[in-house]
């Protein structure tokens, strides 16, 4: 199986267009092209994950004028988008077709496929106790990486081709939910991946 998106290439910087922010605050915040083909027999329907491995674990060293981030502090994963049953046949995502400007307190309802089910990233964790921005965040938001990480940050979009037609999971589900949900039903998997900074230093 392959993906690819024209929104970047792979392994190369991902436009503000398709960021949460940028240096001047909220980004255009829309999701990005992506496109797929060779599914193996018996695809069912398809799991699409994006995910950050590279966000810090301190979050009080985060976005601070008078110090950076390590880059060997430890990180966690990030789920910046979760969505299944994605029809066997939609082979693509327009840019921009499932989520199109940041709204504050999240999208309970974000566009997709017909049939599919969107989970929550995990600006829902991110923003809660804010009290403009705290809510349930459905579907993509994209990178916002901390303005002073000295590490580069990496987003992989993951698909996922399955034998189920509908995965076991409800509600406000979550990556981790995702992937315990698809454990022994993974047919095929690929993987595009951008980057995204917000350090000067970094970005040249």
């Amino acid at each position: 199986m392959r993906i690819h998106s024209d929104s970047f290439a792979n392994g190369a910087p991902i436009p503000a267009e398709f960021a949460g922010g940028d240096a001047q605050g909220f980004a255009p915040d829309r999701n990005p092209h992506l496109a797929w083909e060779q599914a193996p027999a018996g695809t069912r329907s398809f799991a699409l994950l994006v995910v950050d491995p590279d966000v810090p674990t301190v979050p009080e060293t985060t976005n601070r004028d008078d110090m950076e981030v390590p880059v060997d502090q430890p990180r966690q994963d990030f789920y910046h988008w979760v969505m299944v049953d994605i029809p066997a046949q939609v082979q693509a995502l327009a840019a921009g077709s499932c989520a199109d400007g940041f709204v504050a307190g999240g999208k309970l309802t974000p566009e997709g496929p017909s049939g599919a089910r969107q989970g929550l990233n995990d600006y829902t964790g991110y923003f809660e106790g804010n009290a403009q921005l705290a809510g349930q965040y459905f579907g993509y938001d994209g990178p916002y990486p901390p303005y002073n990480d000295a590490r580069l940050h990496h987003y992989h979009f993951r698909l996922y081709a399955l034998d189920l037609e509908r995965v076991p999971v409800e509600g406000a589900f979550t990556g981790q939910d995702l992937l315990k949900a698809i454990e022994g039903h993974v047919l095929g998997q690929a993987e595009w991946v951008g980057t995204y900074t917000l350090n000067p230093k970094l970005a040249g």
